[in-house]
């Protein structure tokens, strides 16, 4: 009982207990974690005996969290994700990521008076946003396969590339704060090399291996952590022998990386998930502990200066780059640079990091992580409001749009007599019903409206959510319009806005939802999971015993078919 378990037992059960805090507040568990630190330190501050920080187990643990952090994101870095990046979220990534660090720079070192290598790791933590926060906000919104959604994800790719690269290169930087750019020179070639190595492996070999054991799940799981303390171990002789060598953070992208390619990657990331959301935690919570030491009132000039930096100036920079320098239209530069008002939490691991290497004191660590903290929770409402907010703003965001922006996506004839709302899944089916020729298809998926254009099919690229999309439609030739989108307000919107115009039919999750919808004056309300039950039971009811059951199945896989032509 020495060892730490009641520790860990007390740590785990806060953990959750204020996890579900969080989740009520609409908040990500990294703050849990890190609030749940703050507590056990205050407790051993007032009253002592309750510390982790000097238990090799849980720094062990830390370490472990971060490694299957960086397996998982080189797991999903995937050839296809690499090829799909596309010049708008390399070009926003690259720019942001040099004005955010340049500026971040001057504040921290003649604004602030940091020291100059004080200067440069606040800068460059300043600089990198949280892919697994925006990714589950986004998911949650249903926005991943937007525009502005698919523009953020590929810059927070940009980022991990170049996280990444700073992990290799501060493993060649002196334990002192000295500069060897010798040093960090060697690592980083040695780093391309190990890249090259690992993607020929994970595009050849890997695949090969781990379609042979994937039947059996728990070899899977088995033989994946062992490739990933293989690598590791593989990192630490190499260090051990030649004095140079990497963290134990880039063994584990490394070992990720190798594996994207393999068909079975998600069953893979599923197994590891709970590990490394257990591990982390440590990692957070020893990261929380060691902040609550510090003088805040002093350190609340900086504290605050920097996160309207993060949360005023790196979506101001976003907002600049989409807008004026590359010609998107307002409301997609907003969106896409609110997803980076927040600190990443790469920028804690940096952070803890540049401390272990001596680079860094833990002042400076209270600093950023203090600014993690207020960015995320702030950041978090800010991206679940922001069309709302975009839409207070909008009339002030004009002086980041060029008189004549580009088209995003080119649309086609929109004066139809149908018009379809969503055309992923439920929409789909509706849309093979109906003559091309009548249709109008809305979508903000700009992989769908291409692949409807060459299917010649009239389409337009918008999100029901901006009220600016109505403006560009002449309902007076509407007869019907179909919203498959399963947000409620989304869908009352597009009722007010064309109200006494063509029949409408909306799509409900529950039966509250339909009679809300109804009683704004919709004409009709379908929902999917009691639509399929009427279905099939109009089936039974003609046909008992199913004797036409051959006939419906063929009708069915014609209909398949059909589908799958359309993906």
């Amino acid at each position: 009982m020495t060892g730490g378990i009641i520790e860990l037992s007390i740590i785990v059960c806060l953990a959750a207990v204020l996890g579900i805090i969080a989740k009520i507040f609409k908040q990500p568990l990294v703050l849990a974690f890190i609030g749940t630190g703050i507590i056990v330190g205050l407790v051993h501050r007032q009253f002592g005996g309750f510390s982790i920080g000097d238990k090799d187990v849980f720094h062990l643990f830390s370490e472990l969290g971060i490694m299957f952090l960086l397996f998982l994101i080189g797991l999903e870095m995937n050839y296809t994700s690499l090829r799909t990046v596309g010049k708008t979220s390399i070009a926003v990534g690259l720019a942001q990521i040099a004005f955010t660090f340049t500026f971040g720079l001057i504040i921290s070192f003649f604004l602030l008076g940091f020291n100059d290598i004080h200067s440069a790791y606040i800068a460059i933590c300043l600089t990198f946003s949280s892919t697994i926060i925006i990714v589950k906000l986004l998911s949650d919104k249903k926005a991943l396969n937007s525009l502005y959604g698919k523009i953020s994800i590929g810059f927070l790719l940009v980022q991990d590339f170049v996280v990444i690269l700073m992990l290799i290169a501060l493993t060649g930087i002196g334990s002192q704060g000295s500069l060897d750019i010798v040093s960090i020179i060697t690592t980083l070639l040695l780093g391309i090399i190990f890249f090259v190595l690992i993607l020929a492996l994970g595009r050849n070999i890997f695949p090969w291996i781990f379609d042979k054991i994937a039947k059996s799940q728990e070899l899977l799981f088995l033989s994946s952590l062992a490739w990933v303390f293989a690598m590791v171990a593989a990192i630490e002789l190499l260090e051990k022998y030649t004095g140079i060598g990497f963290s134990i953070e880039v063994a584990g992208f490394l070992a990720g990386l190798a594996l994207a390619n393999s068909s079975e990657t998600h069953q893979i990331a599923n197994r590891i998930k709970p590990l490394r959301d257990f591990f982390i935690l440590i990692f957070f919570v020893i990261l929380g502990s060691s902040i609550i030491f510090y003088n805040f009132s002093a350190l609340s000039l900086p504290i605050i200066v920097l996160s309207l930096f993060v949360l005023i100036g790196n979506p101001l920079i976003v907002l600049i780059v989409m807008g004026l320098f590359m010609g998107h239209r307002k409301r997609t530069s907003f969106l896409s640079g609110v997803t980076v008002a927040q600190i990443s939490e790469f920028s804690l691991i940096l952070a803890a990091l540049g401390l272990r290497l001596n680079h860094i004191t833990e002042e400076i660590v209270a600093v950023i992580a203090a600014v993690g903290i207020i960015t995320i929770t702030i950041s978090t409402y800010l991206i679940i409001n922001a069309e709302k907010i975009y839409l207070v703003l909008a009339p002030f965001l004009s002086i980041f749009e060029r008189k004549n922006p580009r088209e995003e996506l080119p649309f086609s004839d929109l004066d139809k007599r149908i018009i379809l709302i969503g055309y992923d899944r439920t929409g789909r089916s509706i849309a093979l019903n109906i003559p091309k020729e009548d249709l109008l298809i809305i979508d903000f998926n700009p992989d769908i409206i291409n692949k409807l254009k060459k299917s010649n099919y009239s389409c337009l690229y918008a999100d029901i959510s901006d009220p600016l999309v109505f403006d560009n439609i002449n309902f007076t030739k509407t007869d019907i319009v179909i919203s498959t989108s399963p947000n409620i307000e989304d869908n009352l919107n597009l009722v007010a806005a064309i109200a006494g115009g063509p029949k409408i039919i909306a799509r409900a999750e529950t039966k509250e939802e339909a009679q809300i919808l109804y009683r704004n004056n919709a004409d009709y309300v379908f929902i999917p999971l009691f639509s399929s039950g009427q279905y099939l039971g109009k089936i039974i009811k003609n046909d008992p015993k199913l004797e036409k059951i051959d006939e419906l199945r063929k009708k069915d896989f014609d209909f398949m078919e059909k589908l799958d032509f359309l993906k």
